[in-house]
């Protein structure tokens, strides 16, 4: 599993009638601390932003698998909540335990497609016990800094 934050970013968005509003938008980042994760989100949305924002709240998300989906008609993000059965060998009672994930797809429908698609080579069974949309933005993975050139003696 990854170390998943949600940042919320507050910002004041124009809207298509000119008007000015402060909005809180989520999105998840990919880190390994808070202090890492607030970071982040600042590098990554600073280009998007013309005016003043702030990360207004993080939070430690945890999603077992990231469901991703090329292509533009992608651009919500599902969350899912995963049952799986498991049958212990000693006592040979049912054990049920969840994960949730996060699916990129254009609707809910598209969603549950991919979803079925990326658990294809799953050995486990699983029931969907819930899906829903959800209001995350953009996912940004970590990605390794560059090394930086090495000096010359």
């Amino acid at each position: 599993m990854y170390d998943w934050f949600e940042c919320k970013v507050k910002y004041e968005k124009t809207l298509e009638d000119g008007s000015v509003k402060k909005v809180s938008e989520p999105y998840l980042v990919d880190a390994i601390s808070f202090t890492e994760a607030e970071r982040r989100i600042i590098n990554e949305i600073k280009p998007f932003m013309t005016g003043e924002f702030e990360v207004s709240d993080i939070k430690r998300v945890k999603y077992a698998e990231l469901f991703e989906t090329p292509g533009d008609d992608a651009d919500r993000w599902f969350k899912a909540k995963l049952v799986f059965v498991t049958i212990d060998e000693k006592t040979a009672k049912e054990r049920k335990t969840t994960q949730q994930v996060l699916i990129q797809a254009g609707d809910i429908r598209k969603a549950l497609q991919r979803l079925d698609e990326g658990m294809k080579g799953s050995m486990m069974d699983y029931t969907i016990a819930m899906i829903q949309e959800t209001l995350i933005m953009d996912v940004y993975h970590y990605q390794e800094a560059a090394p930086e050139s090495a000096t010359k003696a």
